[in-house]
């Protein structure tokens, strides 16, 4: 039996939607955040030595990272292919780029956002000013333009297909998912292409029933 150790409101939400998909048996061990750090709890360095989540252990298999776990699951439970375009296809080439680039590219840009825009509130108020004027320093001359050129990059892309590799939901759609919900503050009337995808996704029924199995969900931001 699979179990996916699943931490609230995390990146983990993605790896229960995938299994809906698949339609495979799984099993889900929830951990809470701890209420002021909202870091994970210690109790998942027993699972993987860096306490993270996403993480699932199959038998005696543990994978860590949700591309990798991704790729794991799809090859152990979808030989027809339903979530992962033929090898050397056109989809395939643009199933494997966005596969990596949604971790690898557009999610230390949100985190970034998410940690410099933490950072004023917690600073005494004698030099709350001072963190303020970085971090507005930090947003207007790197994060936002930034931020603004992968979103653009995003939203061309998404214009005129419904999906990112092919004709049909891949394991690709299901990573990027949780970046451009993330994202969603920035993905209103500016990304119509962007909004209207992140609908797709959340309409579909085996999204509906992980967010059931999954409990808290709220995004970062």
């Amino acid at each position: 039996m699979i179990v996916v150790h699943h931490l609230e409101h995390s990146r983990s939400q993605r790896v229960l939607w995938l299994l809906e998909e698949l339609g495979v048996d799984y099993e889900v061990k929830r951990y809470a955040r701890h209420p002021k750090t909202m870091l994970a709890p210690p109790e998942l360095k027993a699972v993987h030595p860096l306490g993270k989540s996403p993480v699932i252990t199959d038998g005696d298999a543990t994978v860590a990272e949700t591309g990798a776990i991704i790729e794991y699951l799809i090859d152990a439970h979808d030989s027809a292919g339903a979530l992962r375009p033929a090898a050397g296809s056109a989809a395939f080439a643009d199933y494997r780029y966005w596969l990596h680039y949604g971790e690898g590219s557009l999610m230390p840009l949100l985190v970034m956002k998410l940690i410099f825009g933490s950072i004023p509130p917690k600073t005494p108020a004698l030099i709350r000013p001072i963190a303020k004027a970085i971090v507005g320093t930090v947003g207007k001359q790197f994060l936002d333009p930034n931020l603004g050129t992968h979103l653009g990059f995003i939203e061309n892309t998404l214009q005129g297909r419904q999906w990112f590799a092919g004709d049909q939901l891949s394991g690709a759609d299901i990573l990027m998912s949780f970046p451009l919900e993330a994202a969603g503050t920035r993905a209103g009337g500016s990304y119509p292409a962007i909004r209207a995808y992140v609908e797709r996704l959340q309409s579909r029924p085996a999204y509906r029933k992980a967010l059931e199995r999954g409990g808290p969900y709220r995004l970062l931001g």
